[in-house]
């Protein structure tokens, strides 16, 4: 099965629309182009040899006198499919051993036609190099983090069909160690320095060379002069002769003449621009040769997010069985339509804006939008189940789980992992797409929820967050868009959770307090009373001790209303370390005081302990040491009928520690042992901190 390029060349592993994938590929020598070109890539040696001297070349700074103050950038310019991705990775691969740190390809506009932001590439960017990058990190930021990992490595940035001069600017590395390879429609001006290379067609030796490799050696043998005119009509653009050698290829009892003969009919598309209407007859040609049910599909798969489709993508999108899409997306990807990517398939980046033209043309406005709901009702069922697998054994959601399809059920929490992980791209496209879409938003906000869901189940809150944080912003437009209170304040909580988390308290503390605004509009007790405690948390990271007091007093009067006594309990253990950080140690014990009798109305014996440690821990501050010993002694006996023994053995150190101070240090030393044999080890550096009595 051949590949279909916007390339003529053997394809790199690449990432969804925005990713960026690690072109492993090194070249034979550290100087020149090797010997041979790459299996597939035909012709460009001319381009070749000039992006080679254009490496070599002296800058304006090299001339001066004065080390280069930024990376050289090179420029490969041409219409798509006229193989510009190819050149340029030939190029890649050629060069690529002097860049010991990696060949990263980074695409930078959708397949919709709209330029991947910044912020999304650089993600994908610091993500190939183990970075972690802030939750809600802007495009400024993660622009500098970007310049700052790329000073101190060697690499080669491969900028694909980059949308304007100022896209590019933003990633240019600050070392003139690296090297970027820009590839775009037209110059990039304003980038200092650029070496522009523009291409068109192949020359006609190379484009029969092409056309070659999928109709065969010897139909080329039998007609030369007609292989000749059919790369002529192609305009010697590689993805169009892909195109029709795929259709050469799928029928074999075609002569390359009868084919030339049949495109030369095709009319031209005079609202194409004149150096792509090659490639619009080509796949017309292919296309109009479609049966009818795999001519609708190809239409709609111009809908597939990130220019990435499955076999479940296919059958929702055409509302036919899994099996049939899977077989109908073979037939395409044979024909060159589309480009295999392990258990996906790619849609050239030259064919999207036909196969969507297409689809615009002939499918009626409500068919588009029921093929979307099926798309994401899919999409949304299959995160559900992805997510499911995942629970224990005999739970609500395996039940649930074992009653679905099996085309839509992982067998294992890894292969539903595996399938998270490769799908991540075109899946958080897909919930971008459907909010931006906006008529379907019920539909949208359910797919957000199961993509939060099924990447926290998979990869942790924590590792998880940068899309969390993405994705809560989503919902919060959906929300603001239909005045949905309640998941406004959600949202908004979330979001702020993630600034607290990442040391942005004030943005934190500005999410807390409009979340606290949308809570009160949706008449949300939950919300209000979580947004309140939230913004006493926020004051307590700031320090500011006598607001965090205030909002933490207000959480707690609402829950006392509402008879909440876990969250009483707990927020009496907020109220408790704010005065304790504060010295207000009488007003301190009293808060520590009612969480202790909190807990033991709830029987939670372990959260009395707790708090009562704490109670201690503020006697001895205040100067009560006598009192602390008890009040310890009292919390470690409560943590023995428990059964906590690591938090009686953390008492049993406290205890000795307040006993050393009294003067008795065999007592003490009795205490510590008895800490010793709990833990099982010779020492014990476990530490009762004060939120552990919160909860």
């Amino acid at each position: 099965m051949r590949t279909a390029p916007d390339v003529a060349g053997a394809p790199a592993r690449t990432g969804g629309s925005g990713g960026v994938a690690t072109d492993q590929r090194r070249g034979d020598a550290y100087g020149g182009a090797p010997a041979t070109p790459a299996p597939g890539f035909f012709g460009r040696q001319r381009e070749l040899k000039a992006l080679h001297g254009d490496i070599e070349r002296a800058g304006l700074n090299t001339i001066a006198g004065r080390r280069a103050a930024h990376t050289r950038v090179l420029l490969v310019a041409g219409q798509r499919g006229s193989g510009r991705t190819a050149l340029a990775r030939e190029l890649a691969r050629q060069v690529g051993r002097r860049y010991p740190d990696g060949v990263l390809h980074i695409r930078l506009t959708e397949p919709s036609g709209e330029p991947v932001p910044v912020e999304r590439t650089a993600r994908d960017l610091l993500g190939e190099f183990d970075i972690p990058v802030p939750p809600g990190a802007g495009e400024d930021e993660l622009s500098e983090m970007v310049r700052e990992a790329l000073a101190v490595r060697r690499v080669l940035l491969l900028l694909d069909d980059a949308h304007d001069a100022e896209q590019v600017d933003l990633l240019l590395p600050e070392n003139p160690d690296c090297l970027v390879v820009a590839v775009a429609r037209g110059p990039l001006t304003g980038i200092p320095d650029i070496r522009p290379c523009t291409i068109g067609g192949l020359d006609a030796k190379a484009a029969i060379e092409l056309l070659g490799t999928f109709t065969g050696s010897v139909r080329i043998t039998v007609d030369p002069q007609a292989a000749e005119s059919l790369a002529e009509e192609c305009g010697g653009q590689p993805a169009a002769l892909a195109v029709v050698g795929g259709w050469l290829a799928t029928h074999p009892m075609l002569a390359v003449a009868d084919v030339a003969k049949r495109l030369r009919s095709v009319p031209e598309d005079p609202e194409q621009p004149q150096g792509a209407r090659p490639l619009a007859r080509a796949f017309r040609f292919v296309y109009e040769g479609l049966p009818p049910s795999t001519a609708a599909l190809l239409r709609l798969l111009s809908l597939a997010p990130a220019g990435f489709a499955d076999a479940h993508t296919a059958s929702a999108l055409a509302g036919c069985s899994v099996s049939a899409a899977r077989a109908a997306l073979d037939d395409l990807a044979a024909l060159n339509l589309l480009r295999p990517a392990g258990e996906q398939f790619e849609i050239p980046g030259s064919l999207a804006p036909l196969m969507r033209a297409l689809m615009e043309a002939y499918d009626r406005p409500g068919e588009v939008q029921l093929a979307r709901a099926r798309m994401l009702e899919r999409t949304v069922r299959l995160l559900q189940s992805c997510r499911a697998v995942t629970e224990p054994e005999g739970s609500p959601a395996r039940k649930k789980l074992a009653a679905l399809p099996r085309a839509v059920r992982f067998t294992t929490a890894r292969a539903a992992a595996d399938w998270l992980s490769s799908r991540r791209p075109a899946l958080l496209a897909s919930a971008r797409l459907a909010v931006a879409d906006g008529e379907l938003d019920t539909l949208a906000r359910r797919l957000v929820s199961a993509l939060v869901r099924a990447l926290a189940a998979h990869q942790g809150t924590d590792a998880a967050a940068p899309d969390l944080y993405g994705l809560h912003q989503l919902v919060l437009g959906v929300a603001e868009r239909h005045g949905l209170h309640r998941e406004e304040a959600a949202a908004l909580l979330n979001i702020g959770d993630l600034d607290a988390r990442t040391g942005r308290t004030y943005d934190a503390l500005a999410r807390y307090r409009s979340a606290l605004d949308a809570g009160r509009a949706a008449n949300d007790h939950y919300a209000t009373g979580r947004a309140m405690e939230s913004v006493g948390g926020a004051y307590q990271e700031l320090q500011d001790w006598h607001r965090a007091a205030d909002w933490y007093g207000r959480a707690l009067a609402q829950r006392l209303s509402r008879g909440e006594r876990a969250d009483e309990a707990r927020l009496y253990g907020r109220l408790g370390t704010v005065h304790t950080y504060a010295g207000r140690y009488g007003e301190a014990l009293r808060q520590w005081r009612a969480a202790a009798a909190g807990y033991r109305r709830l029987q939670d014996l372990t959260g009395q302990a707790r708090a009562l440690s704490e109670a201690a821990r503020v006697q001895e501050y205040a100067g009560r040491p006598d009192e602390s010993l008890h009040t310890c002694q009292e919390a470690v006996e409560l943590a023995r009928l428990a059964g906590d023994s690591r938090l009686q053995a953390a008492l049993e150190l406290r205890l000795a520690d307040t006993l050393d101070r009294l003067g008795d240090p065999t007592a003490a030393r009795l205490h510590r042992n008895a800490s010793d044999r709990l833990l099982g080890t010779g020492t014990s550096t476990y530490e009762i901190r004060s939120t552990s009595a919160e909860g």
